[in-house]
Formats: C-alpha cells, structure tokens, sequence
C-alpha cells in the first residue's frame, strides 16, 4: 500500500464518518479548547501530554488516524510525529475543527 497524503481535508474524514470506516479521530487541542468544542468521537490526546500517553495509541499503530486541533497547525507537528514513530496510516485534517464547523456542522462552536 502506497502512503497516504500527509493531509486530508473535512469532507474526507466526514466521508470516513459516514462510512463507519475503521479509524481514530484524535483531537490533540487542550482540555479547554476540547470543553468549548468538541466533534463527536474524537479521542483527546493534548499535544502537550502526547509523549507521556503515547502507549494509549499502540492498538491503532496499524490503523488510520486522523489528527485535528484548532486550526491545522498542531496537529501537523503531531502527525509527522507520529509517522516518525511508525504510525504510518496517519493524517492531519486540514484546517481542523474550525474547518469542521464552518463546513460541516455549524452547531459546533467557533472560538
């Protein structure tokens, strides 16, 4: 199997949604930004706690996983992380879940 883009936008990861595909939407924002908003079945890992919970992961090293934050910023320093540590089936969600809100659910709030 090829590599997956380092990326994947919205509509991609709501697709995988829909489609009840077998990954881990992982939300590495902080616990605050989590409590204002939040997208339903993220797993929160904060970036600052990621080294120290990285065993929590381990059952998803073969898996695919989706990284967002607010914006997209963190959540590509956590996915080239990742992949450094051989989560080679990880991808960050372009534009994270500001993105979401704007494009896919409205109701989540934009901060």
């Amino acid at each position: 199997m090829s590599e997956l883009p380092i990326e994947i936008d919205v509509q991609a990861v709501r697709q995988l949604q829909e489609s009840e595909a077998d990954f881990l939407l992982l939300d590495c924002r902080e616990q605050e930004e989590y409590e204002t908003a939040r997208i339903e079945g993220a797993v929160l890992i904060p970036m600052s706690e990621l080294v120290d919970r990285a065993s929590e992961l381990e059952s998803f090293n073969e898996k695919h996983i989706v990284v967002h934050c607010h914006h997209g910023g963190r959540s590509l320093r956590v996915t080239h992380w990742l992949r450094g540590q051989g989560y080679l089936k990880t991808q960050n969600m372009t534009g994270g879940i500001d993105a979401w809100s704007l494009e896919i659910d409205p109701a989540i709030p934009r901060y």
